[in-house]
């Protein structure tokens, strides 16, 4: 996982970007393999974008990896989506930690198996103090739940009505001390937010590509940040040139 010093001249990048990566199935489908074949690709492209966002200087990185409701698959897929994540922390751990990416882990641990549980703990532990690129793994993670976790978590505290203040609900989620995505890619085609970062993309830019997500390689990441670079983002105020217009967006 070498980084390329032949970084592209871009007028904007984001600080953080978030990723569906979806149309791994349909990846599969389409050349006659399982299901399964295509998380497989998947997960090795994830290589190339891990690798193309150091490149082009994104900080933060976020991936779906695995919703709350994708418990719901068949039992086999879900053990070998299962498999495939400890697979990649036993494979690619050395070499995240020599490249200088932390990870994070994004969601719910409980339902894993113990020995998972244990290998994602000890792989966050022991990039806690790299810095190159910060890369979230939302897994068994879901947008309702986190809000109502982070609901839970101030009843819990006793925090008083008034309170309350869009910061401190940031301060309860599990993304609490990242900074909101300002661009979020989704792959395949799909129009859907599918329950992903529901509080922190607000005022995220999308970029929707019919690419499956195998198939998302450095030149496609390069298209999604060259049409961020283009976007002005306005969190809901005017230009100067819109100051005639009644557009709340």
């Amino acid at each position: 996982m070498d980084v390329s010093t032949s970084t592209p001249t871009l007028t904007k990048v984001p600080v953080h970007v978030a990723m569906i990566m979806d149309g791994n199935g349909r990846w599969a489908q389409k050349r006659g393999l399982p299901r399964l074949a295509g998380h497989r690709a998947g997960t090795e492209n994830l290589r190339r974008i891990i690798r193309a966002s150091v490149e082009f200087g994104v900080k933060y990185l976020t991936i779906y990896a695995f919703s709350t409701e994708n418990w719901g698959r068949p039992q086999e897929e879900v053990e070998g989506l299962l498999h495939i994540l400890e697979e990649v922390i036993d494979r690619e751990l050395d070499e995240l930690d020599q490249q200088g990416v932390q990870l994070r882990h994004l969601g719910h641990l409980d339902r894993l198996p113990a020995m998972l549980q244990e290998k994602i703990i000890r792989a966050v532990e022991r990039t806690r103090d790299n810095d190159r690129l910060i890369l979230s793994v939302a897994f068994n993670y879901g947008g309702r739940d986190e809000i109502v976790c982070a609901i839970r978590a101030m009843m819990r505290d006793s925090v008083k009505p008034e309170e309350v203040t869009p910061e401190l609900v940031s301060r309860y989620l599990f993304t609490a001390d990242l900074p909101d995505p300002d661009l979020i890619i989704r792959t395949s085609g799909e129009m859907r937010v599918s329950n992903f970062l529901i509080w922190q993309s607000a005022y995220s830019e999308w970029y929707v590509t019919p690419v499956l997500w195998p198939d998302f390689d450095r030149e496609e990441y390069l298209k999604a940040l060259i049409e961020y670079s283009h976007r002005e983002r306005r969190f809901g105020k005017l230009t100067a040139q819109d100051d005639s217009t009644d557009c709340a967006c």
